[in-house]
């Protein structure tokens, strides 16, 4: 992201939030100039609050005097592993289980019973959660395929669940939630596949943990995966992008899915693009691959 893009007006040097570390223009263009390279993630001077009270709390933690230096620190070679720290602390990460309900019903009335009849004759099924936060969105789908066949971990059936903040991930494959976080799970599925653990928490069993594979990966580089999916969830991600990086996103899913592969995306979002045209929109920001042009 260029300056001029946050710089919209008035100096370079003028505050935009005072405080115990005034934020400048500079300030904060240096820093959404390194998120929008290394995550795609489009801030401007709108979100200045929000990246204030998210990394004023992380320069008082690690002793910086100002965002000036906090910006010189990250934009060096130094600073690399506090340049990942400024990006898991400005990640978005609210999510809930079975969040936007009418995907999961889909999943289960629509596109599972077809999947499920080929992984039990010994075909291969893959689903993608990707920006999968904390877990409870592969979580859900791994519940929703276990609710419709129990037996699930001995087909060939694997949820790849992705995330660019590897402590998110790491927090995701520990599968423990407060009990708050459970509350949207179907109580006999709660009773079935969660343990209570330590300090009122409870933890995924592992026959639904056997089903997922968590990684870390960056939506804007290279993914290192060539085989293709038969349903990637991605929701709420893209909405941090700008439109042509949403654009090229929606090109790229639609590469990795064959006909009839479904994608599913947040309530705010929209395809756009030359994606777009690849896609048909089948119920609430539900689409189905028309298996146009791109690979088969």
């Amino acid at each position: 992201m260029s300056a001029a893009a946050i710089l919209q007006s008035g100096r370079p040097d003028d505050c935009l939030v005072s405080g115990e570390y005034p934020l400048t223009r500079r300030d904060l263009s240096d820093i959404a100039g390194m998120i929008y390279s290394d995550a795609g993630i489009a801030l401007n001077e709108t979100k200045a609050s929000l990246v204030y009270s998210r990394l004023s709390k992380r320069l008082r933690q690690i002793g910086m005097k100002s965002f000036r230096d906090y910006c010189a620190l990250v934009g060096s070679t130094e600073g690399a592993a506090e340049r990942r720290e400024m990006l898991s602390f400005l990640t978005t990460n609210f999510t809930r289980f079975f969040r936007e309900n009418h995907h999961f019903d889909h999943l289960r009335k629509e596109v599972l019973p077809g999947l499920l009849t080929r992984a039990k004759a010994g075909g291969r099924v893959r689903i993608w959660s990707a920006g999968c936060s904390d877990g409870q969105e592969p979580y859900s789908i791994a519940l929703t395929i276990l609710g419709m066949a129990p037996d699930a971990a001995s087909m060939d059936i694997r949820i790849l669940a992705t995330d660019i903040d590897p402590k998110i991930i790491a927090q995701a494959k520990a599968g423990i939630y407060d009990p708050q976080a459970i509350e949207t799970v179907d109580a006999g599925m709660r009773k079935k596949w969660f343990t209570p653990v330590g300090d009122k928490k409870f933890q995924v069993n592992d026959p639904v943990k056997q089903l997922i594979s968590f990684r870390e990966l960056n939506l804007m580089a290279k993914w290192p995966f060539s085989g293709q999916f038969d349903v990637i969830f991605c929701r709420n991600v893209v909405i941090y992008f700008d439109e042509p990086t949403q654009g090229r996103i929606w090109v790229r899913y639609a590469d990795l899915l064959p006909p009839g592969g479904h994608l599913y995306i947040g309530h705010s979002e929209r395809l756009s693009g030359d994606g777009k045209a690849r896609f048909e929109n089948t119920a609430i920001t539900t689409y189905r691959h028309k298996g146009a042009a791109g690979r088969p």
